[in-house]
């Protein structure tokens, strides 16, 4: 019984902490992805002037 419990308990820990990193990797790609149409939208702006 003992090791069942110990197992459930490192179960939740490691999900909590996958959870925790891709929440956290999730606003990371979202900020690249703001970076990457402002740097393709002053590519075009700058394009256009030559």
């Amino acid at each position: 019984m003992n090791s069942l419990l110990y197992l459930i308990a490192v179960i939740l820990i490691i999900g909590w902490i996958l959870g925790f990193f891709v929440y956290s990797a999730g606003g990371l790609i979202h900020i690249l992805l703001v970076l990457a149409v402002i740097s393709i939208v002053l590519r075009l702006i700058g394009g256009r002037r030559i």
